[in-house]
């Protein structure tokens, strides 16, 4: 009990010195471990032992940033409307595409681990939201696969969002181009069911 307590505090000191730092810096990747061992007071050997690398690590600043953001988008009351499940998907796509837009410097740091090391198995919203619009007429892995293509796509087109304004004069900092890129990307992957 005592070292699980210990680790605990040691993991909380080790975010809040990478949180400080990531804030201060142009691309989180360059901060080191070496320096968050400085800033935290701890080893560096510490942030392996805590979250297995110094990626894990950055991850886990982003996803308390990210579950911040969307507690206080009121996503709960997204989910809880009587939209329909396709526009339920688009609202908080949106949510979290913003997100990811205007913590562009966190997102491009965590896209790799994200996209390629992500567990998949979890539960997401988007896969019970895509099987409710699908009504049985896709099986649950195609609904699995659908609802991970909806997000990993997203995902890689706002990491790459310099080179997609340059290239194709889509600017997904504005949020009106943001908001068409995610409607048009779900009514591509969730045509109308009928009965």
């Amino acid at each position: 009990m005592q070292k699980e307590i210990k680790t605990e505090i040691t993991k909380e000191k080790l975010i809040t010195a990478a949180e400080k730092l990531i804030a201060n810096c142009d691309d989180p990747f360059k901060v080191t471990s070496r320096q968050i061992a400085e800033e935290s007071g701890m080893q560096a050997a510490m942030i392996n032992y805590c979250f297995g690398s110094r990626e894990n690590l950055i991850y886990e600043v982003f996803h308390r940033y990210y579950k911040a953001a969307l507690h206080d988008a009121d996503v709960e009351k997204i989910l809880t409307s009587k939209l329909s499940p396709k526009d339920k998907l688009k609202k908080l796509h949106y949510l979290v595409a913003k997100f990811l837009v205007e913590n562009h410097k966190l997102t491009k740091a965590i896209t790799n681990l994200v996209l390629f090391e992500r567990d998949l198995s979890e539960e997401s919203v988007s896969y019970g939201l895509v099987k409710e619009h699908f009504k049985g007429s896709k099986t649950d892995k195609e609904c699995r696969l659908i609802a991970y293509e909806i997000s990993t796509m997203m995902q890689l087109i706002i990491y790459r969002k310099d080179d997609i304004s340059k290239d194709m004069g889509i600017d997904l900092s504005k949020d009106r181009q943001l908001k068409h890129y995610i409607d048009m990307r779900i009514d591509l992957l969730l045509p109308e069911v009928t009965a």
